[in-house]
């Protein structure tokens, strides 16, 4: 039996002699995947979900999407708490299963990372309006986006800092939204006590089948992406043997009991078939239709500016992320070297700039509409997200069939994930299907629209050419298990 190896604890560095630095706490950790994922996905789609699906269609596909998420966590929680690398994601590939498989997922990740960037901004752009209907919106998706880049160019600790108080005010917001709807639900609050009746209108709970509801996974995958950000974060986690595995048990069921009771409360006091759930104004959210039906005309001002403060804060984790992954990638010699350059601040500078340059893409929302590139940018990193989930799963495969294969100790992982290998095969097949599934709606009608399918499977074949170029020029192959490297220091 060899001597197991240690957990690794690493010191990132590059040429310069500046490093990133360990100052996130487990608080930072939990809120700065929250951060991630409670944004324009909660406050904004959920509405198009419950009218397309029915509530208790969009609770069922927010449920089975939340059952692969937390075998996806578990998944990164192992390899994350056992090896925690800044931008582990495109690493874990390039170590446990092909160097190009994992170069495709890096440069994957860093593209869907930065376009959800300025999804996240036309999102804010749009809440402005609700204030200020007849502004330009270049001008406040040039604000915000300073905004966010100066937030990240702080040091991490800062950064960490700042988004657990933009993560906190939207997490309570969220709390005090599920009690007063339950409290309006039940007339505790005056007015109509409307109970489950809004379940039984139409067909309700499940309006148009399984196959509606299949639809809605693309929506609720990309609710749900953000929270593999505290496997990216690991490697600026100041314990994360320790933090790691308990962000990753408690991460998981906060965000899906945010995600269903609210969807639950909505369900409850809006009818499916109320047509401003699925509105073309994203500036009137489901969040701020239960205000205005309360009679809070001011509550739902206040609203708009909490997911105001919500969607800029996701925008920053994605920002954070991208950066990271970038960063990552050019210590391993898949990026140019100059993107690894850290200042005193312990921040990839370059990175940070070219991730930011890549956002303001934002901009592109002055010349086509609001609307066109928010949808566009949301159905383009929904399937980026099934890729990463996807490569998270196989990498993990990988990464214990090679644990045990070089003769470790499954008890010396500070975090196990349970279930396997059934969590890693199952994740794998439902986000491979639901993938190639999300564009059915396309290919039923009359014509197809040939605009929106490209927009939602763009990703797909950049990837495969991505794989199979670098595969092709470095004549990479899989690296056979004995040989994976469970220990390397980056240079």
């Amino acid at each position: 039996m060899e001597k197991p190896i240690q957990p690794l604890e690493l010191s990132v560095t590059d040429s310069s002699k500046h490093h990133l630095k360990r100052d996130l706490k487990f608080r930072h950790l939990i809120m700065i995947a929250l951060g991630g994922t409670i944004g324009t996905g909660l406050f904004l789609t959920t509405g198009a979900t419950i009218h397309t699906a029915g509530p208790g269609g969009a609770l069922l596909a927010y449920l089975i999407i939340g059952v692969m998420i937390y075998f996806i966590m578990t998944s990164l929680g192992e390899m994350a708490s056992f090896m925690p690398i800044s931008g582990m994601v495109g690493t874990y590939g390039t170590r446990f299963v092909d160097p190009a498989f994992g170069f495709a997922l890096g440069w994957i990740y860093w593209y869907g990372a930065s376009i959800t960037l300025p999804a996240e901004l036309s999102a804010a752009t749009l809440i402005m309006k609700f204030w200020f209907p007849n502004s330009p919106s270049l001008l406040w998706s040039g604000i915000f986006l300073v905004l966010i880049f100066a937030i990240n160019y702080l040091s991490v600790k800062g950064y960490g800092e700042g988004e657990y108080w933009f993560s906190f005010i939207k997490v309570a917001t969220v709390i005090i939204f599920i009690i007063l709807g339950f409290l309006m639900i039940f007339g505790i609050m005056g007015g109509e006590a409307v109970g489950f009746k809004n379940f039984t209108v139409g067909d309700a709970p499940f309006h148009g089948g399984f196959l509606t509801i299949f639809g809605v996974f693309l929506v609720a995958a990309y609710s749900f992406q953000g929270t593999e950000m505290v496997g990216i974060a690991s490697g600026e986690s100041e314990n994360p043997q320790k933090n790691v595995p308990r962000a990753i048990k408690t991460i998981f069921w906060r965000i899906l009991l945010f995600y269903v009771l609210a969807i639950l409360v909505i369900g409850l006091l809006i009818p499916y078939t109320d047509d401003k759930l699925l509105s073309d104004n994203i500036m009137v959210s489901p969040f701020t239709l239960v205000f205005q039906r309360a009679g809070l005309a001011f509550a739902a001002s206040v609203m708009n500016a909490v997911i105001l403060t919500s969607v800029l804060s996701a925008g920053n984790s994605f920002l954070y992320g991208a950066t990271r992954m970038l960063y990552s990638m050019a210590l391993s010699k898949q990026a140019p070297r100059f993107l690894a350059k850290i200042n005193k601040r312990g921040v990839p500078i370059y990175a940070l700039l070219a991730t930011t340059i890549f956002g303001s893409l934002a901009f592109l929302s002055e010349l086509v509409g609001d609307g066109v590139i928010f949808y566009w940018l949301l159905n383009a990193s929904a399937v980026i997200g099934f890729i990463i989930w996807i490569g998270i799963s196989i990498s993990h495969y990988r990464f214990r069939k090679a644990y045990i294969a070089q003769g470790l100790s499954l008890n010396d992982l500070p975090y196990r994930a349970k279930w396997f290998p059934f969590g890693p095969i199952l994740s794998f097949i439902v986000c491979f299907v639901v993938m190639l599934g999300q564009g059915y709606q396309e290919f039923i009608g009359e014509t197809i629209d040939w605009k929106s399918v490209i927009a939602i499977y763009l990703s797909f074949p950049l990837f495969i050419f991505i794989w199979l170029g670098y595969k092709f020029k470095k004549k990479t192959k899989i690296i056979p298990l004995q040989e994976c490297d469970l220990n390397p220091e980056q240079n």
